[in-house]
């Protein structure tokens, strides 16, 4: 039987994606401002909890699984405004606790 073996490099992509999406849970857990805005987009977000299996990197060798239609659906859901300030939000926080940038190529 062979075995693969998944490098840092591959992982990265994957993983920063995890990581997205787990933080973008945890900012609707964690919960929003008073903001009308806030307050949709933290709407928005917690709409993604169908696509949280699918952020997590499958085992080595496995491709990931397709997205089911509940995830593309949320995800669809989910405005250009929310999406864009959520990334802004998650690529600051690694300076904010002395980590380098998640970057993906």
């Amino acid at each position: 039987m062979a075995t693969t073996t998944t490098t840092a490099a591959e992982l990265k992509p994957l993983a920063a994606l995890s990581l997205l999406l787990v933080l973008v849970l945890v900012l609707v857990l964690v919960g929003g401002g008073a903001d009308a805005q806030e307050a949709t987009c933290a709407g928005q977000l917690s709409g993604l909890a169908p696509c949280a299996h699918y952020s997590v990197p499958p085992p080595p060798g496995q491709a990931p699984p397709a997205p089911g239609p509940e995830c593309c659906s949320a995800l669809g859901a989910v405005s250009r405004d929310c999406a864009c300030g959520t990334f802004a939000i998650i690529n600051s926080l690694p300076a904010k606790c002395g980590l380098p940038r998640v970057t993906c190529q």
